[in-house]
């Protein structure tokens, strides 16, 4: 596969980012470990497919195009999260690597789009008057690892470094590894992320009975992630099923007693095809209760996934800000909320009450 150079040692524009030190043992200064150590939560950003179909881009599109193509877009893409009250945000990045770049023979701007990515996301969140973290968006690499499929470790971390020092040398605060399944592509963004000297999150989607498509549980992936040895600022679980599922994975986080900050970022509602396109069935109101039970189970980094729109955000924003803080909801009190369960487990074991679970299946974007 053909790859783009790599080079080593390239600095971010952000001074603040070219000062950080990021050595074994030492710690890190930096724009979102200073905001975890100071607020009580952290609201990210909602959907960028959702909004870029809902832009004009078709199916099949890559999206990363458009930081070159249309950046106008993508500043609207950008603007909206931020207008609407995210702390946080991704940028238009997330297949931005070489493999899934390839497909639309795009292989070779790795660097180049993932620089331009995060460059109008720097700009977006400069301009915002208050701190806003820009979170350089990396997703899987489309890959089967080895020895089940084609992709080696060391090709993942190449890969994976590549794009991160596009997003770094774009001015990205933060790399933010989303939709994993494989624990040894986890671990393989992390080496990347140390070989490019930044500070990194990362998220899996469980979305197969409370498992990742690999069979991961809430349980294996907090245990995973403190054994790293260029360990996420902060972990958890982005898009899967619905809302419900993902709030029981972040109880199983939670169950696991990590001190580690945990994200949650799930989907707004349930899929639904009307007239030839996907809507997602979640208000705004839902994806509200959504925020404030997931930052009563224990998540420190809220937004959304799938179907989360700027609407969204300013409901989840304003049910933080008003709403007080609560016990950790029970199961019972989760889907009372939000709706039934896709699975009758979470993958490790405990069962959801009875007549608490419906079918769903799982969206993108």
């Amino acid at each position: 596969m053909a790859l783009g150079r790599i080079a080593s040692g390239s600095t971010s524009r952000r001074t603040a980012c070219a000062n950080d030190t990021l050595t074994k043992g030492m710690p890190m200064t930096d724009p979102l470990s200073q905001m975890l150590a100071e607020r009580d939560w952290i609201l990210a950003d909602g959907a960028t497919g959702t909004n870029l179909f809902n832009m004009g881009l078709m199916a099949g599109d890559a999206p990363e195009f458009w930081n070159v193509d249309s950046p106008d877009k993508i500043r609207t893409l950008y603007s909206g999260a931020v207008d609407a009250g995210s702390d946080l945000f991704l940028t238009n990045t997330f297949g931005g690597n070489a493999s899934r770049l390839k497909l639309h023979d795009g292989q070779d701007r790795v660097r180049e789009l993932n620089r331009a990515g995060a460059e109008l996301a720097r700009e977006v969140a400069d301009a915002s008057g208050r701190t806003v973290i820009v979170a350089g968006s990396v997703g899987p690499t489309g890959d089967i690892m080895a020895p089940m499929g084609p992709l080696t470790h060391e090709l993942a971390v190449e890969m994976f470094h590549e794009q991160a020092e596009g997003l770094k040398e774009g001015g990205a605060d933060v790399l933010w590894v989303e939709t994993i399944s494989a624990p040894e592509e986890y671990k393989a963004a992390s080496e990347a992320a140390e070989l490019a000297g930044m500070p990194w999150c990362g998220t899996m989607s469980f979305d197969t009975a409370g498992r990742t498509m690999m069979g991961m549980t809430s349980a294996d992936m907090a245990r995973m992630v403190e054994k790293l040895t260029h360990p996420p600022l902060a972990f958890g679980a982005n898009c899967g099923v619905g809302a419900s599922d993902l709030l029981r994975t972040v109880l199983g986080f939670a169950a696991q007693g990590t001190e580690r900050p945990v994200i949650a970022k799930g989907n707004a509602g349930i899929p639904k095809y009307v007239d030839g396109h996907i809507h997602y069935d979640g208000t705004p109101e839902l994806m509200a209760d959504y925020a404030v039970l997931a930052r009563d189970c224990g998540a420190k980094i809220i937004g959304g996934c799938c179907g989360t729109t700027p609407a969204h955000l300013e409901q989840m924003r304003t049910a933080l800000e008003t709403r007080p803080s609560g016990a950790r909801p029970t199961l019972d009190a989760i889907t009372s909320a939000l709706g039934g369960f896709s699975s009758a487990s979470d993958g490790t074991g405990d069962d959801v009450p009875a007549g608490r679970v419906t079918r769903r299946r799982r969206g993108r974007g």
